[in-house]
């Protein structure tokens, strides 16, 4: 298995070498990747009744193109994953210069996260609408892919339209690994088509066990490996606590997953040490089953 960490957005706060460190310090411990979450807005939801999002105007978040950038200067070994980027409320020939600068930057260290989202009230600030975001998305995956292989483009879609141009300099990787989030079918068969890894929030349990098998029965109809598509949760403090990860690892493994992420963030943590604390109590717990 594979084993990185959720980058706590809302809790590490707005230092700049706070930051480097807690990324240097992730990559020493040998985590494998760090993920940053996405959102250029939050809501403050009182004015928004009867929506209760996890996040609002009171939490930072860090973009994580601009962290990322930063961080690849500050690492040597460490992936960096989006996770994930909400793809339909951003212009897609800029998101694939974006990526695929930071992905020249970083000397291909890119995981390209995407999904839809949930927070209408970004989307209506992004100037785009929130009801069509499935069809922009699916249309979005293939400019990308083509926009990341081949030097110049001629696109003609229902929402995009590229005549004979390209991004330059290109990705190092060709196209860049998409991981997709969410859990709907239509996900897992976008995941079966095109994706290298899915990052569904789902635990290892029977419904968990049926949800992998049904990515591996979609790939197959796409004439994929199964083996070839990994599979990443995201394990969440408070609710597994130390004494209880082994047992986590093993279960989660035993279903068909293949990386695990541990996200610090809302376990009541103080500082950025304690964070990094946590995640080598995580790290030597997971040693065991490192690939």
């Amino acid at each position: 298995m594979r084993f990185g960490a959720v980058f706590p957005q809302t809790e590490v706060g707005t230092d700049p070498g706070a930051i480097r460190a807690y990324a240097q310090t992730v990559e020493a411990q040998g985590f494998e990747h760090l993920i940053a979450y996405d959102h250029v807005l939050g809501a403050d939801i009182s004015k928004h009744k009867g929506w209760k999002p996890p996040y609002g105007h009171e939490h930072a978040f860090h973009e994580p193109f601009v962290l990322f950038g930063f961080l690849a200067a500050a690492t040597r070994r460490l992936t960096l994953m989006t996770g994930v980027i909400v793809l339909p409320q951003r212009q897609t020939a800029l998101v694939a210069k974006q990526a695929a600068a930071l992905d020249v930057l970083s000397g291909g260290r890119l995981r390209f996260g995407i999904g839809t989202g949930w927070n209408f009230v970004e989307y209506e600030a992004l100037g785009v609408d929130f009801k069509r975001r499935g069809a922009i998305y699916d249309e979005q995956i293939q400019v990308l892919r083509a926009l990341w292989q081949k030097p110049l483009v001629t696109f003609k879609g229902r929402f995009h339209r590229i005549t004979a141009a390209g991004l330059n300099p290109l990705p190092i990787q060709r196209p860049i690994p998409l991981w997709f989030g969410g859990a709907a079918p239509v996900v897992i068969k976008r995941v079966a088509k095109w994706g290298a890894g899915w990052i569904p929030f789902i635990a290892p349990d029977d419904h968990g066990r049926a949800m992998i098998a049904m990515l591996h029965r979609y790939a197959r109809q796409a004439k994929r490996k199964p083996s070839a598509i990994r599979v990443e949760r995201v394990l969440r403090l408070p609710a597994h606590r130390p004494d209880s990860w082994v047992k986590e690892i093993e279960a989660s493994r035993a279903i068909g997953i293949t990386d695990i992420a541990l996200d610090t963030q809302r376990a009541g943590l103080k500082n950025v040490d304690d964070h990094l604390r946590t995640l080598r109590l995580f790290s030597e717990a997971a040693a065991r089953f490192q690939d």
